[in-house]
């Protein structure tokens, strides 16, 4: 039977592993997203999300509100890319309007992680693997799709403008084949064909947890 100071002590011992495994996920989320976003990665007008499955894998082992966390740490990367130009398509729709631009850069990514975990916790007790296929499969539709509602409403102007430029006859079909079609397909398949290998990866961090 534990003592009180046992029971402290390896309560203080899980909070710092917990701390420190938030963190090496939150330095491969920078990494992942500076490889994306500074070294000239496009897929039409806007960089791929390489830095998903980290977020995934956290939200998926933490829960919610680290999925939040490391999707903020994301966004805030996302941010800077828009403001130095490193993300072209950003760069435009900063410059259209900033303040929407640089909410919306923080939300999707913030909501997206934390929408991940919230649907993975909610789904685990029933199937483990098709939760972790749920929140694989939602984080990138939920990052894609408010940036998609932001195309949409706020930039519907600017979007236009891209849309004839592009040949395409309308706001709706140049965001279904330039950046659903494309950019969140590829990040989609990306995450979709990794999660056996995200599935091994928080078994070993159980079984360490444990």
């Amino acid at each position: 039977m534990f003592t009180h100071v046992e029971t402290q002590t390896r309560g203080t011992r899980a909070a710092t592993m917990r701390l420190t495994q938030i963190a090496i996920l939150a330095a491969l989320v920078i990494v992942l997203q500076l490889i994306g976003s500074f070294t000239g990665i496009k897929i039409g007008p806007f960089t791929p999300t390489l830095a998903l499955i980290p977020i995934i894998i956290g939200a998926v082992i933490y829960g919610p509100s680290a999925g939040a966390f490391l999707g903020a740490v994301f966004s805030v990367i996302v941010c800077i890319a828009v403001v130095t130009g490193a993300d072209v398509g950003g760069q435009l729709m900063f410059q259209y309007n900033p303040a929407v631009t640089l909410i919306l850069c923080m939300v999707k990514g913030t909501a997206a992680g934390f929408v991940g975990g919230l649907l993975y916790k909610a789904v685990r007790n029933t199937n483990d693997l098709a939760a972790l296929a749920l929140a694989a499969v939602v984080t990138p539709v939920v990052n894609t799709g408010i940036l998609c509602v932001g195309m949409l409403t706020v930039f519907a102007p600017l979007v236009s403008g891209w849309a004839e430029g592009a040949g395409a006859d309308s706001i709706g079909k140049f965001i279904l084949f330039s950046v659903i079609g494309v950019n969140f397909l590829f990040e989609l398949v990306l995450d979709a064909v990794l999660v056996p290998v995200i599935r091994r990866i928080i078994s070993a961090v159980s079984k360490n947890k444990s």
